[in-house]
């Protein structure tokens, strides 16, 4: 006797329609990838603009030639539509990184001496670990409200505490990498600004899913990664305010950097803006990738996309939740807004040996482990434990996110595979 423990599901709604032919993404026909928050696939756009710019391919700021001379244009270009599509003001910088991590470790390292900064233990390891000692990490907190009544209550103390003319940074993630959830980023950004400290958004998992506008969140940096955002070849980008960009040591040293070399052995005189944080030969494919991304996205109905996913987010939830052994990791209220990624475990089952069968048994990618943000996930597991009552659950999570080239199948389908090994 069969029996069937996922509830069959209605179809998607009307509205949820599919994303232009550019934000098509590549894909290998039968593999079901639901792993978009590590790493997302190639948007058509993307593969288009590095396919049409590669003939071309030479040097970029460094020749005379009529293919250094294109080149260096479509960098160029490729900055201003990355910042324009997120924003940016128009004495930010957007200096071209390798991706998230990579940025918001060269803001740390630019830095005034003496700045204290801020952030919470809900944070992806990029905007954990790279701050320098004496930095502030909050509590998780238990709600969005929360996190605006903590970041308020530290920074009152700090500035109590501390010399008030030495600068503070305020380091926060605009959607978990965990659970998906939307983090109250205006709100924080109106907090800090009124403790005269600044702000630095890490949009890794925002950007891909809803619009990301520097000025209108009033956001003193961002930091982005085009491996999440639909464009491969190992660009990101850090836009924002250029003053401590600009009086901060390069991050990197070397050609391309400087504006004049002398004799001496530090005689060296550094440039200002981007290509002060640019030295050697930039990664022309990557950002030519990212601005073809983000012009698509611009192009497309935003609307329309973020009702598509979140179809498929709550199709995916409640047939997880209909699932007696499957838990869902949740940092607030069960209804908090969030974007398309959930992390669970099954019960009674190693997450690393069921991600293992839901690969080789039905072609189906998703994440297992920690997931780079080891507090936070091992605190949600112990709320998992204590809200369920079960002692069965195991020591890492599992993760299923979705984007641009998901599908109703796709999700069925995994939720018919957690059912049948669970």
């Amino acid at each position: 006797m069969s029996v069937t423990l996922v509830p069959s599901l209605p179809s998607l709604p009307a509205v949820a329609s599919a994303p232009s032919v550019a934000l098509d993404v590549l894909g290998v026909p039968g593999e079901i990838n639901l792993d978009y928050a590590a790493t997302a696939p190639c948007a058509r756009a993307a593969a288009d603009a590095v396919t049409e710019l590669l003939p071309w391919y030479a040097s970029v700021h460094r020749g005379a030639g009529a293919l250094s001379r294109r080149c260096t244009l479509a960098y160029e270009r490729a900055r201003q539509t990355v910042g324009d599509f997120f924003g940016a003001r128009a004495d930010d910088h957007v200096i071209f990184t390798r991706n998230t991590t990579d940025a918001l470790n060269l803001l740390a390292r630019s830095l005034p001496a003496g700045t204290t900064v801020v952030t919470f233990a809900g944070e992806h390891h990029a905007n954990l670990l790279p701050w320098p000692r004496g930095s502030v990490r909050l509590p998780v907190p238990a709600d969005p409200a929360g996190a605006v009544r903590a970041l308020a209550a530290a920074l009152t103390e700090l500035r109590r505490d501390s010399n008030p003319a030495l600068p503070v940074l305020v380091a926060v993630t605009g959607a978990s990498n965990v659970t998906g959830e939307l983090w109250p980023v205006a709100e924080l950004a109106r907090v800090a600004h009124r403790h005269g400290a600044r702000i630095v958004l890490d949009a890794a998992q925002l950007a891909p899913h809803a619009p990301v506008d520097l000025h209108a969140l009033d956001v003193d940096y961002l930091a982005v990664s085009g491996h999440k955002l639909y464009a491969p070849f190992g660009a990101g980008v850090l836009v924002g305010r250029a003053d401590w960009l600009d009086a901060a040591p390069p991050y990197l040293v070397g050609g391309g950097a400087t504006s004049n070399v002398g004799p001496a052995t530090h005689d060296v005189t550094w440039a200002t803006g981007p290509a002060r944080h640019e030295a050697g030969t930039p990664n022309l494919l990557g950002a030519v990738a990212l601005a073809a991304v983000c012009a698509a996205l611009a192009d497309a109905d935003r609307v329309a996309l973020h009702a598509r996913e979140q179809a498929l987010l709550a199709r995916l939830r409640d047939g997880l939740a209909a699932l007696p052994h499957v838990v869902e990791l949740r940092t607030f209220d069960a209804d908090a807004p969030r974007v398309g990624i959930v992390s669970f475990v099954v019960a009674g089952q190693d997450s690393a040996t069921v991600a293992a069968r839901l690969a080789s048994e039905h072609r189906i990618g998703v994440r297992d482990g920690l997931f780079c943000a080891h507090p936070l996930a091992r605190r949600l597991l112990g709320e998992a434990a204590a809200r369920t009552g079960r002692r069965d659950l195991p020591a890492t999570a599992l993760r299923a996110s979705i984007g641009l080239g998901s599908t109703a199948a796709q999700v069925d389908r995994l939720l018919a595979a957690l059912a049948e090994l669970a």
